[in-house]
């Protein structure tokens, strides 16, 4: 490892765990893990461990498309065109896990599904869609099963009382469990609007001999089957730019400045949290730094020429950094899909 490699090396330990090339892993400190989490808004690391994420993960289509987009363009999917970038990550999807709601809508501690929590965040973005799954058990025969979804509202004098506002009527054959979605974006609207009237909703999936085949509360086996809302929002379209500057390899006989490849190993944090991607092309740049070449600003070429003994002279740094898709889990647990800024080098340059 020749003196400009080893020293990006050994700046790189301040950064995060790391893949140099095939071989060279180095464990990260803290220094990147506190700048990624403040990207996302939080604290600190969310303390779901990896038995918890696969118990809360939904067994779901919409999250099974997510996984398989990480699947199909696998790290390929870090060399798309460069977008315009943030300082903060812009949320795309929230999938909501049902929790049990207030007692205040309870009676006898029934029913024991299901409100949804959201981030503070939320309500200052559009919502463009918003779907609530339901996982239906099997029925013992073919049937028609009516689905009903009901605003749940205080208890009043020891009656419960509920106001219904969305019902689907489903043919299901026998010994089928399935997937059924509902457009629950009106209500959503109402709540972001009026948040004091969240108190959660009951569901309902009701066959003709009246057995109750929706999964509100998990039995044995049916872990991520509870009902979740896939919310989709947005925070205002992306302006593309056109990438350049100069890529090299590991056997690069290149001196310029230069963007060479980097893997990021998230698993190395220990962050079961974060679903996908595990692993992701961050690339580097390294190089020499002559006074003409690459340099961002005409200023800085100006001033070294201007005063040459009162400069050190450019240095090969990054000139523009896009996002990562990621999905993870937040403190609420809740399961977020977004973009998170600066997390890729698409271009090198002298400055």
């Amino acid at each position: 490892m020749h003196l400009p490699r080893l020293l990006l090396y050994l700046s790189l330990t301040a950064l995060g765990p790391v893949v140099l090339g095939d071989q060279e892993t180095q464990q990260q400190p803290s220094t990147t893990s506190s700048q990624i989490l403040s990207k996302l808004r939080m604290r600190e690391a969310p303390n779901i461990s990896r038995d918890t994420v696969n118990q809360l993960l939904p067994k779901a289509p919409p999250l099974q498309q997510l996984l398989d987009q990480y699947d199909v363009l696998a790290d390929d999917s870090m060399d798309a065109v460069a977008e315009e970038d943030d300082e903060h990550a812009t949320t795309e999807t929230i999938m909501l896990i049902a929790t049990e709601p207030d007692s205040d809508v309870q009676v006898d501690g029934e029913p024991k599904c299901c409100i949804f929590s959201f981030a503070q965040k939320f309500y200052a973005s559009r919502i463009v869609r918003a779907q609530l799954w339901v996982h239906l058990r099997p029925a013992d025969e073919a049937t028609t099963v009516f689905l009903q979804i009901s605003r749940l509202m205080p208890v009043t004098d020891g009656n419960r009382h509920i106001v219904r506002i969305r019902s689907l009527k489903i043919d299901v054959r026998a010994g089928l469990s399935s997937w059924q979605s509902i457009d629950v974006k009106q209500v959503l609207a109402v709540w972001v609007r009026q948040p004091e009237t969240n108190w959660g909703i009951e569901i309902n999936a009701f066959d003709s001999r009246g057995n109750d085949l929706a999964v509100t509360s998990a039995e044995p086996g049916e872990q991520g089957l509870q009902p979740f809302i896939e919310v989709k929002i947005s925070e205002g379209p992306r302006r593309a730019r056109r990438d350049s500057g100069l890529d090299c390899d590991e056997n690069s006989p290149e001196s310029r400045c230069c963007r060479y490849p980097l893997t990021v190993d998230f698993e190395a944090f220990g962050w079961d949290w974060i679903i996908a991607p595990k692993r992701y092309k961050a690339n580097y740049c390294s190089g020499e730094c002559e006074y003409m070449y690459l340099q961002k600003y005409p200023h800085t070429h100006l001033v070294n020429k201007a005063n040459p003994k009162g400069t050190a002279g450019p240095c090969c740094t990054p000139t523009k950094m896009s996002p990562i898709n990621m999905l993870y889990f937040n403190p609420k647990e809740q399961i977020i899909y977004g973009k998170i800024p600066s997390m890729v080098v698409d271009r090198c340059g002298c400055s």
